[in-house]
């Protein structure tokens, strides 16, 4: 007789820079999730689709939840409560070298009111002294009632094995709701543009990504079996589209080629693409442009 099938949704929650996308990428071993240094890298829920023996586990990674000012981070935020009231279990993935920081207390004085299954997840435990690790556990589980506790290293994949293992074990039993071989219900068009913008962050200075969004105008198919992709980059200020371009347009072809291959390898096909900058001011205030890069409208 066959395993008794099981599927569910675990929510990544957390403050900015918590190590969220690192661990989605970690637990579903491939790129799902666009990873930079900077905080408040993703904008909207990314899924991530996961066989772990007889059971599917969709991993929702969230916008790290801050302070919102404008209506950009008010849709990030509105999104990152979405993804966790919708789950069957909450991760909240915590940063072990900051600690119970003000953003941290604020998820847990939500998550608090919201009564739903929270299990504690301490990321970054390689960077701390273990003695460290016991008082912070301590200090969150009293404020927050807690399921289980995890500690482990997102970015050498030290203990994530245990946390998978846990949750396979645990979601609801019922029927898989994705095809067993798919990786992410992210569409094709959302994954070109977020790829291009994870380049954004990776080879541009401090004050160009957040002032920055891609938009996916165009994704054909060709008859070698190739497609064809059309990214139009939107900046806030003048400047911005200077600094992306770069001397003899040396940066943007540099984003457009790293882009490239890593959309070529997630696609497994060839892939051409082709990237426009448009200077465009207020636009993460503008409706359509959030509700393009897959955040719904807040007010």
């Amino acid at each position: 007789m066959a395993d008794t099938t099981r599927c569910g949704f675990a929510a990544l929650v957390g403050a900015p820079n918590a190590g969220k996308s690192t661990l989605l990428n970690r637990m579903a071993g491939a790129k799902l999730s666009i990873v930079s240094p900077k905080a408040q890298t993703t904008r909207f829920r990314v899924l991530g689709i996961l066989m772990r023996g007889a059971s599917q586990i969709l991993l929702v990674d969230t916008p790290g939840i801050f302070r919102p000012r404008r209506k950009l981070d008010r849709a990030m935020v509105a999104a990152a409560w979405t993804g966790a009231e919708d789950a069957d279990i909450t991760l909240l993935l915590v940063d072990a070298r900051s600690g119970l920081t003000e953003a941290v207390e604020e998820i847990i004085t939500r998550l608090a009111q919201t009564r739903r299954r929270v299990w504690l997840v301490l990321n970054k435990t390689d960077l701390v002294s273990p003695g460290a690790l016991l008082p912070l556990t301590a200090a969150i589980t009293e404020k927050l009632p807690v399921e289980h506790v995890f500690m482990l290293s997102a970015r050498t994949g030290n203990g994530v094995d245990d946390l998978l293992d846990r949750l396979a074990e645990s979601l609801p039993e019922g029927p898989y709701l994705y095809p067993e071989d798919d990786l992410t219900d992210l569409p094709d068009r959302l994954l070109a543009a977020e790829l291009v913008r994870e380049q954004i962050f990776m080879q541009t200075h401090e004050e160009v990504p957040y002032g920055a969004t891609a938009e996916t105008e165009s994704f054909t198919e060709r008859p070698d079996g190739s497609v064809r992709i059309e990214v139009t980059i939107y900046v806030a200020r003048a400047g911005h589209k200077a600094i992306l371009i770069g001397e003899g347009g040396q940066r943007i072809r540099q984003i457009g080629e790293r882009a490239r291959k890593q959309l070529a390898s997630l696609l497994e096909r060839p892939c051409h693409l082709f990237l426009n900058v448009k200077e465009r001011s207020g636009w993460d205030e503008e409706r359509a442009r959030l509700r393009a890069i897959g955040l719904d409208d807040v007010p």
